[in-house]
This record gives structure tokens, C-alpha cells and sequence, in this order.
């Protein structure tokens, strides 16, 4: 389908009315088909959503036979669950087959899931909790402005989902950063799945959205084409009442629109129908039911040939020159990050064209050292507020648009808060770079509710991030501008005290120089014959105290310094085996961390040593970082004496 409409007309054409009311009975018959052929699936919020569907797909850039053309406009659902009705409308547009839709929907393998994804041509996000779905469109909106690029993005969002805070966090975003290439479009059917959303939630859509600061037009009928289309070329062209902010379409629907018994019943939110209502739906249509002929087609193994493989969009970036900090200095791996930040941007960000290089905080922009950043390039730093479930969602769909997003706050916000944002970063095969400063015990004095002691356990349950926790200053440097420069999701985490250089045995710094870092190797920085001591981050002084006390009371032991959590160098635990006793310490939860991973790795490996996990083993109090650890015995002493008992 090739239909184009102008917006620059006022009322659509006879013959495009007739058109779209075709269209509407093809997809509509999809919709129904698919979601029954499955037995599950959204029929109601498809049908509601249709009309407004194929309008948009009229009216916006974009070039089905190359669906990720640069110049197209973004399309962003975040009512994932209407994907019969997007899946149809982009069969319609010819993204793909109505065959590959129709015997492929739900079904393990194949190239049509059941809430959109990436792997669908036409779909531009894998959108998994309701909410976050505007997050990601203020991302790419962002990404255009940052690009210096005029593309729309269009955020489809349903009633129910506008019960969400994070919703509302996106919404005074857009608004602080005039993003007026953004308009969401809101199915208003006034259902959800247990009944209507003004008895589950009462709301009012335009009141919420002009509170912060929104335009609003009220789209009364979102089932007339003429209606629908006269307020796109409104919006569109910007004839709005300030074209300088984003708008919403408040569009007031139908659930069910369009088959008679199915209309406004929340029962068909999620219900797909049987063969019988199905027989009398089609009838409604006007068309036949071919039910049978696709279930056999069904039968058949799934083709896989429309799935769109995750296309790795990043940019050329110079990591910089290596600071080395000599092996007198004193600081905190946080500055050591903010100076390599800054160094990045040095290298890359040219305040005379666009930046490559995006910092992303929340409130926080001193503590996480990225003030040097911002004085560089005041356009790159993006202020998110104390609104850390939006941020991270955004960082991560900006870091989809060919920029290197650097987002970095407190660990316990940046990790436990925000764990299954950054999941569907994972899931949506992101370039995120997540920095989280202020990890663990170290935090000290802020007390428990501020030392987070999860970070490697909940990193770890993702597949696509690599987990990177520096040793010292110098070590910090190094990771950073790899980050900065590889493609993929990392995660890079600090404590917040200041730290000793950690130092080769000929007193120069270890990790300086011509130090390079590698993902998945250990660092021996010490060699020893009656057992290994691994560890990484904030903990690394600690151990080097204990290194001197167990050394001065005659004992040969080796220090593994494993920065790199994920990959993780198996090999170089073997190797610590073969030597003898092995004592991991972390400034970490004791069960989940850098001690269940080498635990793991010694009994898949059938390998018997003696061995201690030795980590956080309960809440701390608030208090000097010192105190704490000592309570805990992870201070230098305390390491030294576990040790002394494994030998």
C-alpha cells in the first residue's frame, strides 16, 4: 500500500475516505484472525486504536522496503499489547506479508511476538511495562534535537497506562526541553482490563498533560478519518498553541470498534474470540472467515526471514589520551571518571558541530563529577531532575541514535531503582553507559537506605551488560574511555572515598602507563605461593593492607584484582586453585557478588580448594566507611586474619 495523504489539504479526498474504510476492514479482519488463530492477544485496544493507526502511517516519513532509514519519523507504541493492530496496519503499508503476520503471531520463534519489538519491520521499540513508552519517545526526540535533525516522533499511549508516574516524570521532561518534534497520540476507550479506568483510576488526560505545560487538542472522534486527519495537519503543521512545546492528541475511542457485541466490553482488552463470535465478527465486516485455512497454514514451521537482526548504531569515537595519576596521589575513582568524561568530550564533542558524547544525571552532577563535561559543552549535558526511572529509560533510547550516553547517579538509584528500566535497555540491545558512583559501605555516613550492596546480583541478571568495577583512579581511566568508545551496554561502578594508587611491586602505578584493559582478564598485581586474595573496587586498599601485614608475617600471597565482573576471567580462578586457599573480598552483598562467581566457577570445574567468601553480611549503619568495613572484618586486618585461617 502506497497511500500518502498531504497535509497540507484540510479534508480528505472521496476517494482517500474510501480507501482508509478499506484498509480498515483488511487490518480489523488481521486483527481478529491473528489474535483467535493464537488464542491469545488484544483484539479491543487494536480495533480502538485502528483508525488513528492508519492515519498516521498516511501521514508520516517513512520507507517500508528500509524500514531504519535514517530520515524516517519514529513511530514509538507504547501500548505494546496492540500489536495486532500495528502488525496489521504495517502489513497493510507493506512492511511485510499479511501471510508472515498471520502465521507467525505468537508463536515461539518467530518474527511476530505478542507486545511489538525491534525485530518487526516498521516497529521502532521493544515496549514491555506500560509507561515507559514516552520515556523512550522523549529519548528520541531528544536524540533529533541533539542531531540537529527535524524527524517527528510519535508516542501512542493508552489511558490506563497514564496511571504511571514515570509517564508524568516524561512529561515535565518534554516540556523543560521544548521538544516540539513530540506529540502523543492517547487511545482514550476509557477501559482497561478490570473495568473502566475511571473507576479503577480516576484521571483527567488533558488536565495531566497541561499541567506540565503541554499543548492539548481534544480529538473527539478518534474513528473519523476527516476529524483525525484535520487534527494531524494541525499538530503537524504547528498550528498549536505554542509550537515551541509538545502536544497531545487526547483521541476519545472505542474499545472493540467497529464489531457490535465487542464494543466498550473491557472483557475483550485481552480476549481473543471464539470460532463462533468469530463467524459472526467477520460477518459484521463483510468478509469471509478464512479461520481454518490459516489454522492449517499454522501447522507449518515459523519463517523467520522478516525478523530484523539488531542493527549496532554507533558512532567513530577517539578514546583520548590516558590520564596517569602517579603513585602519590590520593582521590576518589568518581573524579578519576569525571576527568576521563571530560577527556572524551575533549576528543569528540566539537562545540562548532554536534556532540557525540551525551551525559545524562539526575540532580546529582557534582557528586557524579561531571560539571567539567557540562562546562565543555553545556548542549551535551542533559539535566534530568530527580527522575531517575524516566532517565534511564530515555539514556538508553537516545544511545540508539548513534550517540554515546554516559548516565550516571548514585548506585542504589542507578541500579536497584531503575532495575527493570534498564532491562528493557538490555532487551532493546542499547548503548547505554551506566556510571554509578557511591557503591556500597563506602558511602558511609548516608547510611543504609544509600549503600547499595546489590549492584553485581541485579547487573548480572541481564544478558547484554558487561559489569566493570575499577581498582583505583588509574584503572577507572582506562575502563571509562573503553566504554566510551566499544558499542553495547556497560555498567561501570565506584565507591566514594578516596583512594591509594594501587602500585606494581616496583612502586610505580600498576594500572598507568601504558596500562591497557581488557574485558574478561584479571590483573595479578600480586604473585604468591600459599593462596589468592581476589577482589575489585573500593576494597582494593583493604586488601593491599592486608597483603603488607600477611607478607610481614611470612606468607606468600597472590592479589587477583578482577575488574571485569562480566565477562569474567574463569581461567584465572583455575589458575588461583592450583595455587591453594582462595578468599574473595567485596564491598558487596557475600552471596551475590564476586564470591557466588567464583564459588560457581570452582563446582562446575569439580575443583576442591579451600575457599571464603568475604563481603557484606547484613545492612550497615551509618557511620565512616573505615568503622563499617571493620565491623564487618573487611578491613585490613580482618582480610588478613580470614586468610590466615585458610591456609
Amino acid at each position: 500500500m502506497t497511500l500518502q495523504l498531504n497535509l497540507n489539504n484540510d479534508q480528505l479526498s472521496t476517494e482517500e475516505l474510501n480507501e482508509l474504510a478499506a484498509m480498515r476492514k483488511r487490518c480489523a479482519r488481521r486483527i481478529l484472525l491473528s489474535t483467535s488463530l493464537a488464542s491469545s492477544g488484544h483484539p479491543g485496544g487494536s480495533l480502538s486504536s485502528l483508525d488513528l493507526l492508519l492515519t498516521t502511517y498516511g501521514c508520516i516519513s517513512h520507507r517500508p522496503d528500509e524500514p531504519l532509514w535514517e530520515n524516517r519519523d519514529r513511530v514509538v507504541m507504547s501500548i505494546g499489547h496492540v500489536s495486532p493492530g500495528v502488525y496489521g496496519v504495517l502489513a497493510e503499508y507493506g512492511y511485510f506479508s499479511e501471510e508472515a503476520f498471520l502465521t507467525g503471531f505468537r508463536r515461539a520463534g518467530s518474527g511476530f511476538p505478542g507486545h511489538v519489538e525491534r525485530i518487526v519491520p516498521g516497529v521502532e521499540w521493544d515496549t514491555g511495562n506500560l509507561g515507559q513508552g514516552l520515556s523512550t519517545g522523549v529519548g528520541m526526540a531528544m536524540a533529533m534535537r541533539l542531531k540537529g535533525m527535524d524527524q517527528r516522533v510519535i508516542v501512542y499511549m493508552g489511558d490506563g497506562e497514564l496511571q504511571k508516574g514515570q509517564a508524568v516524570e516524561a512529561m515535565r521532561f518534554a516540556h523543560k526541553y521544548k521538544l516540539n518534534n513530540l506529540v502523543v497520540i492517547v487511545d482514550r476507550n476509557k477501559l482497561q482490563i478490570c473495568g473502566p479506568t475511571n473507576d479503577i483510576m480516576p484521571m483527567d488526560v488533558n488536565a495531566l498533560f497541561s499541567a506540565s505545560g503541554w499543548n492539548c487538542e481534544l480529538l473527539t472522534d478518534g474513528h473519523d478519518y476527516n476529524q483525525i486527519f484535520s487534527t494531524f495537519s494541525k499538530v503537524f503543521g504547528g498550528r498549536v498553541a505554542d509550537p515551541s512545546l509538545p502536544t497531545l492528541i487526547n483521541a476519545q475511542t472505542i474499545m472493540g470498534k467497529g464489531i457490535s457485541f465487542m464494543e466498550n466490553l473491557s472483557k475483550y482488552h485481552g480476549s481473543p474470540l471464539k470460532k463462533e463470535q468469530l463467524d459472526k465478527a467477520m460477518e459484521e465486516l463483510g468478509v469471509e472467515n478464512d479461520f481454518d485455512k490459516w489454522s492449517k497454514l499454522r501447522e507449518k514451521p515459523v519463517t523467520t526471514e522478516t525478523r530484523l537482526e539488531n542493527k549496532v548504531c554507533y558512532p567513530q569515537i577517539d578514546p583520548g589520551t590516558p590520564v596517569t595519576y602517579d603513585a602519590d596521589t590520593k582521590t576518589d575513582n568518581r573524579s578519576a571518571y569525571g576527568t576521563a568524561l571530560l577527556g572524551l568530550a575533549q576528543a569528540n564533542n566539537d562545540p562548532e558541530n554536534k556532540a557525540k558524547i551525551i551525559g545524562v544525571s539526575c540532580d546529582l552532577e557534582g557528586s557524579v563529577k561531571m560539571g567539567g563535561f557540562r562546562r565543555h559543552m553545556e548542549e551535551a549535558f542533559i539535566e534530568s531532575g530527580i527522575q531517575e526511572h524516566h532517565a534511564a529509560t530515555m539514556a538508553g533510547a537516545i544511545s540508539r541514535e548513534e550517540l554515546v550516553v554516559f548516565f550516571s547517579t548514585f548506585g542504589v538509584f542507578a541500579v536497584s531503582e531503575v532495575y527493570n528500566q534498564n532491562r528493557l535497555n538490555d532487551i532493546n540491545h542499547t548503548n547505554l553507559k551506566v556510571v554509578a558512583t557511591h557503591l556500597g559501605l563506602d558511602v558511609g555516613e548516608d547510611g543504609p537506605t544509600h549503600q547499595g550492596i546489590d549492584y553485581i546480583g541485579l547487573m548480572r541478571n541481564y544478558f547484554n551488560f558487561s559489569i566493570f568495577l575499577p581498582a583505583d583512579p588509574n584503572q577507572t581511566d582506562r575502563i571509562i574511555r573503553y566504554v566510551g568508545a566499544t558499542s553495547g551496554n556497560h555498567f561501570v561502578g565506584m565507591g566514594r572515598s578516596k583512594l591509594n594508587m594501587i602500585l606494581a611491586e616496583d612502586g610505580s602505578p600498576y594500572f598507568g602507563g601504558d596500562y591497557q584493559f581488557e574485558p574478561g582478564r584479571a590483573d595479578w598485581v600480586r604473585k604468591g605461593t600459599d593462596g589468592t586474595i581476589i577482589t575489585y573496587g573500593a576494597l582494593t586498599t583493604n586488601v593491599m593492607e592486608a597483603w603488607r601485614k600477611l607478607t610481614d608475617d611470612g606468607f606468600s600471597v597472590a592479589v587477583l584484582m578482577s575488574a571485569s565482573i562480566a565477562p569474567f576471567d574463569r581461567q584465572s580462578v583455575i589458575e588461583a586453585a592450583k595455587i591453594g586457599p582462595i578468599l574473595t573480598v567485596e564491598d558487596h552483598h557475600a552471596d551475590t557478588g564476586l564470591g557466588s562467581i567464583v564459588g560457581m566457577i570452582l563446582a562446575e570445574e569439580e575443583i576442591g580448594v579451600a575457599f571464603k567468601r568475604l563481603g557484606v553480611t547484613r545492612y550497615g549503619s551509618s557511620g565512616k566507611p573505615a568503622d563499617l568495613y571493620a565491623a564487618q572484618g573487611l578491613d585490613g586486618e580482618g582480610i588478613a586474619g580470614e586468610f590466615k585461617k585458610l591456609v
